[in-house]
């Protein structure tokens, strides 16, 4: 039985990279997660609008573009995230939107770089994603500094770092 086991689970190792490859596919449901690291503060965002084509066996012929809308910061506290929507910080009034379009898509191992260009409050910024696959979803992430944003929490760019998470249904 236990020679059983291990055959699936290394047949399991060897075709995962197949499942990858062979589909088109686009981004139906999107979870977006982000913990500001230094005050250990985690959150979310909803609002989430993709125009994403994902062909998994030409990675280059891919698009990854998509925005979510900025009042809906929920870090769990009414005070906080009110403060987060002022002008202060993400001025959700006069930028509504935080974007992202990819400008280049590439495999390495079993894992999907997408390169591209994270838009908050009009700046522009380079930000890499990691993505893994893991049956219907892609998994990414990526880390970033707010304050390059003009969302400075502290006055140190290193205590602004800020990880973020998406989990995206397939279709």
């Amino acid at each position: 039985m236990k020679s059983f086991i291990t055959y699936f689970i290394f047949l399991g190792l060897i075709l995962a990279p197949i499942r990858f490859h062979g589909q088109k596919v686009e981004i139906s449901k999107a979870e977006i997660s982000f913990v500001f690291v230094s005050k250990d503060v985690k959150g979310t965002f909803s609002g989430f609008e993709s125009a994403s084509k994902i062909d998994l066996d030409n990675l280059e012929n891919s698009i990854f573009q998509g925005s979510v809308l900025s009042k809906t910061i929920d870090s769990n506290n009414r005070l906080r995230n009110w403060s987060l929507r002022s002008g202060k910080y993400f001025d959700v009034d006069d930028f509504p939107r935080i974007s992202f379009q990819s400008t280049h898509v590439s495999r390495e191992g079993n894992q999907l770089k997408v390169k591209g260009e994270l838009t908050i409050k009009q700046t522009v910024k380079p930000i890499t994603i990691t993505f893994t696959k893991s049956q219907d979803k892609l998994i990414g992430t990526a880390s970033l500094y707010s304050i390059d944003y003009g969302i400075k929490i502290r006055k140190k760019r290193e205590d602004n770092l800020v990880n973020i998470k998406m989990i995206f249904d397939l279709n």
